[in-house]
């Protein structure tokens, strides 16, 4: 007889689960970035194993898609940490004034590289951001956001730890409905 499982264990091994082994203690700056990377890791899980099927609408009428998911993030990642907390000249990679869901409406499955080309700008502005983070004297580094005016990178942290929960919710729905892989 087997006793019964939680949810969570039908997706990974909660023995080797490693996502969420960022400190508890310490100082501010490394268990943000840790908490941070800890729903970046759970996107791409999320994600892990599909191929096409990620640009799947799976939850209709929504037109939300773990490839959408990917490319919103990393437009999201890119407008945090370059445009606003580096000052850098950096436009949304999949949306624009003319398209401004372009993120999600633009993830079709009819483009073959539509796919790498989403994890390629993701891993990309993630790669970025850890540096900036890491580089950054202290979490009261500051930049000018068009919505929220003055933004420190703490604040930016936060956001961003909860806008990936937010999307990797939405992720559980999706992926459940494309293959019924459930978990955290």
């Amino acid at each position: 007889m087997t006793s019964p499982r939680s949810r969570a264990e039908f997706f990974v091994d909660p023995e080797r689960e490693a996502r969420f082994g960022g400190p508890a203690t310490g100082g501010e700056r490394p268990m943000l970035a840790a908490f941070l990377a800890d729903h970046r890791r759970t996107l791409e899980l999320k994600c892990a194993g599909l191929g096409g099927e990620l640009a799947r609408r799976s939850v209709e009428p929504s037109t939300l898609s773990l490839l959408g998911l990917v490319r919103h993030m990393a437009d999201v990642e890119r407008r945090w940490f370059r445009k606003v907390l580096a000052g850098q000249d950096a436009p949304p990679r999949f949306s624009s004034e003319d398209e401004p869901d372009g993120d999600f409406d633009g993830a079709l499955p009819d483009d073959p590289g539509a796919v790498e080309a989403a994890w390629e700008a993701w891993r990309a502005e993630v790669a970025f951001a850890e540096r900036f983070v890491a580089e950054a004297p202290d979490l009261d580094v500051e930049g000018d956001d068009v919505w929220r005016g003055r933004v420190s990178l703490r604040w930016v942290l936060i956001h961003m730890v909860e806008e990936y929960a937010r999307h990797n919710g939405h992720a559980d729905l999706l992926r459940e409905r494309i293959d019924g892989a459930v978990g955290i």
